[in-house]
């Protein structure tokens, strides 16, 4: 670990560049106020303007702190965080959005927090959103807030989508972020043993270009869905025999009995003279064995995942078109 340097921070951008100028001068003024050692890593997905352009622009006039990571494509904000954490050498990473809504100006406080008060993590909490904001956005945000709260156990938590999050160094090099799961970057770090995880109400400014990227109810299906997966692979993916192999059993078992009770059942119809339809006339013969094919099927699964073990070398390469 490189301790030259006191922060990172990591700003991921797609189609951003009329906001990163101004974004960089606002980092400088309040870092130089705080006598801060610091870098900016900007990590381009796959901006289709001329975001790249300006970013090395930005590199050349301030070579010793601004520093990109260009994506051939756009990959998502999670890849854009990974490879964000990977190059950051700062003691405190600091994340923020790069449409001038994360105010730099809590960057100390935040500092402060981690370096100080001893946090692992600490997250931003957007309390003066705008009252303007259409029902598709908040609603969802809500909702989805709520969920990760009981879902998580993190219960001091009310943003968990909030851009604006400072951590110890330690904890970005110990987590994983993948495929859409920076919304639960606190719940990743719980996972990995950081425990202390803070959180302060920080300013929401109002969006000065473009327009934002993340609205609609597709967040709200997408957060729920890869909640759903974070919590199934924190509770089985290291040991999937245990759900997947206890249910193949417990059905196989449900279609074991039900087999054994409808032939006993045409046993004892023989041994007592009394007429008896076929077993292969009975739906329950069919709902027992299907039972017992389902079951295991599923116990199948269970061992093929402990062999997987939800490992996979390609799940975190990305295609980086350049560096500056």
């Amino acid at each position: 670990m490189n301790d030259s340097k006191d922060i990172s921070v990591v700003i991921p951008l797609w189609n951003e560049e009329e906001s990163l100028r101004p974004l960089l001068e606002w980092i400088q003024r309040v870092m130089d106020e705080n006598k801060f050692k610091y870098e900016v890593i900007f990590v381009n997905d796959g901006s289709t303007d001329s975001s790249w352009q300006v970013i090395e622009k930005l590199h050349e006039e301030y070579p010793e702190t601004v520093h990109g990571i260009c994506f051939r494509r756009n990959y998502g904000k999670s890849p854009a965080l990974y490879c964000g954490f990977e190059a950051a050498q700062g003691n405190v990473v600091i994340t923020m959005d790069a449409d001038l809504q994360d105010s730099p100006d809590e960057i100390p406080e935040l500092y402060r927090m981690i370096v100080e008060d001893g946090y692992d993590l600490v997250s931003g909490y957007k309390q003066n959103r705008k009252q303007g904001d259409p029902l598709s956005k908040t609603i969802p945000t809500k909702l989805f807030n709520a969920t990760a709260r009981r879902v998580s156990g993190i219960k001091n938590l009310h943003d968990f989508n909030c851009g604006l999050k400072a951590y110890r160094l330690e904890v970005v090099k110990n987590i994983e972020v993948y495929g859409e799961m920076h919304r639960y970057i606190p719940y990743l770090a719980k996972n990995a043993g950081f425990s202390k995880i803070g959180e302060k109400p920080v300013h929401h400014q109002a969006r000065q270009f473009g327009k934002s990227k993340f609205m609609g109810w597709n967040r709200f299906v997408n957060g729920y869905l890869d909640l759903i997966s974070l919590w199934f692979i924190d509770s089985f993916g290291l040991k999937p025999m245990h759900i997947f192999g206890f249910i193949g059993t417990l059905m196989f078992m449900v279609g074991f009995l039900a087999v054994i009770a409808v032939g006993g059942r045409k046993l004892w119809c023989l041994s007592a003279g009394i007429p008896c339809p076929l077993v292969t006339d009975m739906p329950y013969f069919y709902i027992a064995l299907t039972m017992m094919i389902l079951g295991t099927q599923l116990f199948v699964a269970g061992f093929l995942g402990e062999l997987v073990s939800r490992n996979s070398q390609e799940r975190n390469k990305y295609h980086i078109r350049t560096k500056c």
